[in-house]
């Protein structure tokens, strides 16, 4: 199955402390949300990713802010079940496809959408959703390009959530909000849990 079909919110995680990895996950499945995109922007993120796909198997973990070769080798030996990128250059798409796993190359522009459908991706991540045009850009695109399927992450709030996924070619949204930094802080899992239901119920 698609990686845009299994919910509505890939929630986008960054995790400072590792020993909050399993626990985070476990909170975000009881919420509905099985797909987790772990980003490369801290120390603990492989290993994160790593205790995840060990500990939670009910989880589909994946690893977002993929921008080399190296991450992707990194991100398969962590057990990395899907990669995300925020851009796409010709040469990382090729690695992501040698990979062997679910990929979603990130692209901003009609010419970026254009040259990765010419390649036969046809799901993509929208990033910056927000900064980039938000829904109206989304839209302006399915007019010409109606095979391509988006997940737009960047800006996107549970309040503007509905607007993105109410699009034709809007499988489903990424979402930072769902793990606050805060909650993640105090160990507040019932509070993540809680907003991982309120987003698996937005479809």
């Amino acid at each position: 199955m698609s990686l845009l079909d299994l919910a509505p919110v890939i929630p986008v995680v960054v995790i400072d402390d590792v020993e909050t990895a399993v626990p985070l996950a476990r909170a975000l499945v009881a919420g509905g949300l099985p797909v987790i995109e772990v980003t490369l922007r801290t120390a603990d993120a492989l290993e994160a990713i790593a205790r995840i796909a060990a500990e939670v198997p009910e989880a589909v973990v994946g690893a977002g802010t993929i921008r080399t070769s190296d991450d992707i080798a990194a991100c398969l030996t962590a057990g990395a079940k899907f990669l995300v990128s925020p851009g796409t250059t010709l040469a990382l798409a090729d690695a992501m496809a040698a990979s062997g796993l679910p990929y979603l190359p990130g692209a901003a522009t009609a010419t970026e959408v254009m040259a990765l459908a010419e390649r036969g991706l046809k799901e993509l991540k929208f990033f910056p959703a927000g900064p980039a045009g938000g829904v109206p850009y989304l839209k302006a695109l399915a007019g010409p390009l109606p095979d391509v399927r988006f997940c737009p992450t960047g800006g996107i709030r549970p309040a503007t959530a509905p607007d993105y996924l109410a699009l034709p070619n809007v499988g489903c949204v990424g979402g930072t909000w769902l793990t606050p930094a805060d909650a993640l802080a105090a160990g507040d899992w019932g509070r993540v849990e809680k907003l991982a239901a309120e987003a698996a119920a937005l479809r």
